[in-house]
């Protein structure tokens, strides 16, 4: 197993820092994770998004606490501890495992817009089940997409040029189902146009990580520049839109650490060393845990 490295922060820097010792105290509601997770993002853009009082615990990956462990004898974060009786001060708690339900859970439990902000599914019953659709695209298809790009060295049975092929034909694959209300004027920016939603969610902590790519691999990202996506051009210049707008949004820019830890927590992806549950699962061609 790879030593652990030390050099990295114990906790987030720059704004998320900012942003969890905003949320440092003692809350019924608490939130396990650890600042270089994008599974970790994905919970906390719903808690600043939705307006939702908690308690942001940074989690070490190396020594967990006991009383974490209780909560998930798995050790994995994101954790959500919710409070068995919020009125009773929230003392005993009960675990919610994995980003994708801990989001859905958050979203649907604080649904008052007035106190909590505007639901991040769509009101039409058809329109709520195309966004898990697409969701779910994201996570079999975009999300390892990403992995196997990452982790590419030169003993891989693929080459590098088809890990970044691969990712584009899914992005863009994404990319067709996105609303884009007045086109002609530029449209919306996001997933359902003008309207920020769990879709954009899901993507947006792997959107902010793709200078990874561009920092570790040879060839960069290689996304077309503007003008440059031929017939594909269009598509192009939505993603780049939806990218401009995704990783401005406020709620993903103060969960966000500084860029110079995350190219040193992800040096061993890049080297394909990594003993994460997710490097492994990659390595070996199975499922994201």
């Amino acid at each position: 197993m790879a030593e652990v490295d030390i050099s990295l922060p114990a906790h987030p820097t720059g704004a998320a820092a900012k942003l969890a010792e905003a949320h440092s105290a003692l809350r019924p509601l608490r939130l396990y994770g650890g600042w270089f997770c994008p599974f970790v993002q994905r919970s906390w853009i719903v808690l600043h998004e939705k307006r939702i009082p908690h308690q942001y615990v940074e989690i070490n990956p190396y020594k967990k606490a006991s009383d974490f462990l209780a909560l998930n004898p798995r050790g994995l974060v994101p954790t959500l501890a919710v409070p068995v009786d919020p009125s009773g001060g929230g003392k005993e708690q009960k675990p919610l495992y994995e980003s994708s339900i801990i989001c859905e859970y958050l979203n649907e439990e604080y649904a008052d817009e007035g106190k909590h902000g505007r639901n991040l599914f769509p009101e039409s019953g058809y329109e709520r089940a195309r966004c898990r659709l697409w969701i779910d695209h994201i996570s079999k298809n975009i999300i390892p997409g990403f992995y196997k790009w990452i982790q590419h060295t030169p003993e891989k049975e693929y080459s590098i040029e088809e890990a970044r092929q691969e990712f584009f034909k899914n992005v863009l694959t994404l990319v067709k189902e996105m609303n884009a209300d007045n086109e002609e004027q530029g449209g919306g920016s996001w997933f359902l146009g003008d309207r920020f939603s769990m879709v954009d969610v899901m993507l947006a902590p792997w959107a902010m990580r793709l200078f990874l790519i561009e920092h570790y691999k040879p060839g960069g990202l290689g996304m077309p520049a503007e003008g440059q996506g031929g017939e594909d051009e269009k598509l192009w210049g939505r993603w780049r839109r939806w990218f401009g707008a995704t990783t401005e949004r406020k709620s993903v820019k103060e969960t966000w650490s500084e860029d110079e830890y995350y190219v040193r927590a992800y040096k061993r992806y890049a080297e394909d060393t990594t003993q994460s549950e997710v490097g492994q699962a990659t390595r070996k061609g199975k499922k994201l845990p």
